[in-house]
């Protein structure tokens, strides 16, 4: 005959932070925010936690740095609501987000790749700037295109005090090849804007790429975090049931 978690052994808030490095607490307020189960009360009144509870901290604790913790905190919850689909459909939602996020990388490391091959082609050859017109017929551009990014800050060129005209320097013509490029992939520009902020903190195409391995590291960090997110949650979803 199989136990019932919610009868087993009595735990104390103590003994669930122990091993985690949380206060009680914490422990506490997981259980109010849906994280974990609903206590039992003892006569005394005080919280009457089961290996149960033991098993969906450890589930939380383990999706956090997959999902994220508002993700987590959601999929507990929708377990504990007795709403499974709910909960794998925000793990699907995980999941896809991270494919997204690798197929931006990727875009990243196509378009730094075709700056590097048209690095020593610029439009003209006017000490290294250019105006809109020249700039725009060298991507293939409408120059209304060129004027659109530079509504939204995605290319900043300067103004000619004598003439008014746009004046596209070195690091601006290399903003709008990436900008091209990656709009090419199909990327939004919303989504272009934080790249080109990250071109411009490193001081250029050469010091990013320095920062692709790191990036990879990281989407590869997540999706492990994932695969142990899922075994947590499957032992779990096992003491429920």
């Amino acid at each position: 005959m199989r136990r019932n978690p919610q009868r087993a052994e009595q735990l104390r808030p103590v003994d669930l932070a122990r091993g985690h490095g949380l206060s009680t607490q914490a422990v506490r307020n997981y259980e109010e925010a849906g994280i974990l189960p609903t206590a039992d009360r003892t006569p005394s009144g005080y919280r009457a936690y089961t290996p149960l509870h033991a098993a969906a901290l450890r589930a939380f604790l383990a999706l956090v740095p997959g999902h994220g913790h508002r993700t987590a905190t959601a999929i507990m919850r929708a377990v504990n609501g007795n709403r499974p689909e709910e909960a794998f459909r925000l793990i699907d939602e995980s999941h896809a987000q991270l494919l997204d996020d690798r197929r931006t990388l990727r875009a990243v490391e196509d378009a730094l790749r075709d700056l590097g091959r048209a690095a020593g082609t610029p439009p003209d050859a006017a000490a290294g700037s250019t105006f809109i017109g020249p700039l725009a017929a060298a991507l293939g551009l409408r120059p209304a295109t060129l004027r659109t990014w530079e509504r939204v800050g995605l290319v900043r060129p300067r103004r000619d005090p004598l003439t008014g005209y746009r004046v596209y320097d070195e690091a601006d013509v290399r903003d709008a090849r990436l900008v091209h490029q990656l709009r090419r992939g199909g990327y939004p520009l919303r989504r272009i804007a934080p790249l080109i902020t990250r071109v411009r903190a490193a001081g250029g195409v050469e010091p990013l790429e320095a920062t692709l391995s790191d990036w990879h590291g990281r989407l590869s960090a997540r999706a492990r975090a994932m695969l142990t997110g899922a075994a947590e949650l499957e032992a779990y979803l096992r003491v429920r049931e």
